[in-house]
């Protein structure tokens, strides 16, 4: 295995050096651009694996064969409305426009992009499962499954790609002079929105709330959340080093580079910003708020990883450490059960990040990215919340208080996941 891992970073530390001097040829470019979106495409999956991982863990013992079996069923979801009409409806939008085509994507490997069409479908369609992920864990241990997977097929393949359309596919935004690099708002704001809207029609768990104060509910698996966190911190490699979408020549090469540091040094920063904090202010370093300090950070630096100093994405990223811890407390005050901490981390540290690239990045403006932002989440938020409420009264999205009590593997999978429960 060891020898597995240092045979491909070799590899891939070769391409890197014959990216540099590959900058005129125009077949090398393309294979190095494609092979970019592929090995960034394969790591964004990965963090499919740390979502499942991280849900799996933070959960009640009695849900998490739930939680396998809607992470597995929203990535395959995603694969098939974004190939069916999700692609098209983002990048078949006219120029300033609103929305695409409402057809199938069909691979065209047009040369001159630079890369194959087909690598940006893959890249493309991850990011799009990834917008999905972060509404399961809001809304686990009392949603049903198939209501869960019609809105994840909705989202997926209509809400997501026209909103990203709006920006990476040459709408209305992009020639407002948004910019979002990677995501913060465009994935992360606006996965955390349709959560926002999932959460305050499907309501908290029983129990959770009493009197008005917070009840804890005993983690599954710390150390399962754990292993998810670091899954998503190695998958967000190639989320925000895969969005520069080249690899050819100096200036490319030199880019996902500076990327890859400024990412890993904005989660280092949300990490230790929530352990000084829970610290200092509770007496207790919480590693729940560290973990999602991580993820809050990763979020925040997501819309502009290129542009910032190294001290800059650390406050960037700290920042979005505090966002979390504040946002959690937040929440609880409006009785909000939010499972994972997803809306503190995707929606609010998600804000912060694309509000901040005006920091950095001269070539933007606080307007614009205040229009984009508020635009998404806005947009999101609303069409979730009447697809979730249309939902509740029609089909019905809430499990039983009988199975909610007995638990949602039970209910839902009939598999347990763990032989001693809570």
């Amino acid at each position: 295995m060891i020898k597995r891992i240092v045979m491909y970073s070799l590899l891939f530390t070769s391409l890197l050096s014959v990216s540099a001097y590959a900058g005129t040829d125009d077949e090398t470019a393309y294979a190095l651009n494609t092979l970019l979106f592929l090995v960034s495409g394969f790591l964004v999956m990965l963090m499919a694996a740390g979502f499942c991982m991280l849900e799996s863990g933070m959960v009640t013992s009695k849900s998490v064969s739930t939680i396998a079996a809607k992470n597995i069923g929203l990535y395959s979801i995603a694969g098939l409305m974004f190939w069916v009409i999700g692609y098209n409806v983002a990048y078949g939008i006219p120029e300033g426009g609103y929305i695409g085509s409402f057809t199938p994507w069909s691979d065209a490997s047009a040369i001159d992009t630079g890369y194959s069409d087909g690598s940006d479908w893959f890249f493309q369609m991850v990011f799009c499962a990834t917008t999905v992920s972060i509404v399961s864990g809001t809304l686990a241990e009392r949603i049903k499954i198939w209501p869960f997977f019609l809105f994840a097929a909705i989202l997926t393949g209509i809400i997501y790609p026209i909103e990203m359309g709006w920006q990476w596919g040459g709408g209305w935004l992009s020639a407002a002079g948004f910019s979002d690099f990677a995501g913060s708002t465009l994935v992360h704001a606006a996965g955390g929105a349709a959560a926002l809207a999932g959460a305050i029609v499907l309501g908290p768990r029983l129990g959770r709330f009493n009197n008005g104060k917070l009840v804890p509910f005993a983690s599954s698996s710390i150390p399962l959340a754990t292993l998810g966190t670091f899954i998503l911190w190695f998958g967000w490699f190639g989320f925000n080093g895969g969005s520069q979408l080249a690899l050819a020549g100096f200036e490319n090469a030199t880019a996902v580079a500076t990327i890859y540091i400024n990412t890993n040094l904005a989660a280092c920063a949300g990490v230790m910003t929530c352990a000084v904090i829970t610290r200092l202010v509770n007496g207790k370093t919480d590693v729940i708020m560290m973990l999602n300090g991580a993820l809050g950070g990763l979020v925040a630096i997501t819309a502009e990883p290129l542009t910032p100093t190294p001290l800059m994405a650390i406050i960037i990223g700290s920042i979005g450490g505090i966002i979390v811890i504040v946002g959690t407390e937040v929440l609880t005050r409006f009785k909000i059960d939010d499972v994972v901490g997803a809306i503190p981390v995707h929606l609010f540290a998600g804000i912060w990040g694309t509000l901040a690239v005006p920091l950095t990045n001269s070539g933007t403006s606080f307007g614009a990215q205040l229009l984009g932002t508020a635009s998404i989440c806005a947009f999101v938020f609303v069409v979730s919340f009447i697809i979730w409420s249309i939902m509740k009264s029609t089909v019905g999205i809430r499990i039983s208080e009988e199975a909610e009590k007995e638990g949602t593997d039970i209910a839902e999978t009939g598999v347990t996941a763990y032989a001693i429960r809570d």
